[in-house]
């Protein structure tokens, strides 16, 4: 992997700033503090690529039959959260690739608006008469009321990251060069295209307006912590409470 140019000059000019020489290390400090500006950089961010050598892989349990929305629904918190994920059908599991901590939040909110999702549907659900609707129009009622969920919640956590970018800039090939390297190391990886979906209008919106009033950054303590299970140093397992 190569080094991140940017930053491996503020790093050379930051040994510089402990020369002997005044005037030099004056200058390199200088300079090195106008590149962390100019580039939205944080000392953190120079340290951090000292010790990052890979991406990092985090497993959750979903079925072994993944329903549209929840595809949607892990692709919205990979964007949010600068890290991929893939399906194992055989396996019923995802696998969540990122680089240091973003591996681990984007499974653990994943999993939090997965279950918190489905609690909320059960909740429309009941609300609904339907004894006397056939299965199939009970199940598009469902499923639309989770697409519409996903649809409100996907565009909160993109107005999020736009506020708030997961990454600066100057790590962002970074990143995207380590997790680039982790999947080639999967293997063959096919790309799942969604159909065209039939949707209830009304359990849509209704999902949309439940969705408005989730949070999708829950706190890492609390009600909804997760257990995260070390299975390898670069590998770990997130389960469903």
């Amino acid at each position: 992997m190569e080094p991140n140019p940017i930053i491996e000059k503020i790093r050379k000019l930051l040994a510089l700033a402990n020369s002997s020489n005044e005037h030099e290390a004056a200058l390199a400090a200088s300079h090195a503090q106008r590149l962390l500006a100019e580039h939205n950089l944080a000392m953190s961010d120079v340290q951090a690529t000292e010790r990052t050598q890979s991406a990092e892989r985090v497993e959750t349990s979903v079925s072994k039959s993944l329903p549209k929305w929840v595809r949607h629904l892990s692709a919205g918190v990979c964007h949010a959260f600068d890290c991929q994920s893939i399906f194992h059908p055989a396996l019923g599991k995802m696998t969540f690739i990122g680089v240091g901590a973003d591996v681990q939040i984007a499974a653990y909110t994943f999993c939090y608006l997965d279950r918190t999702l489905r609690k909320l549907c059960r909740s429309y659900l009941r609300q609904q008469p339907d004894d006397s609707l056939p299965q199939r129009q009970r199940e598009l009622r469902r499923q639309s009321y989770y697409l519409g969920a996903v649809s409100t919640v996907n565009r909160k956590l993109r107005e999020q990251k736009e506020l708030t970018p997961t990454t600066p800039g100057a790590l962002v090939p970074l990143k995207q060069g380590l997790i680039k390297k982790a999947l080639t190391e999967l293997g063959p990886i096919r790309t799942i295209h969604s159909r065209r979906s039939y949707i209830d209008p009304h359990a849509y919106r209704r999902g949309e307006q439940d969705g408005r009033d989730l949070s999708v950054r829950p706190g890492l303590g609390g009600d909804h912590a997760l257990r995260l299970t070390a299975v390898l140093p670069e590998k770990r397992s997130c389960k469903l409470p």
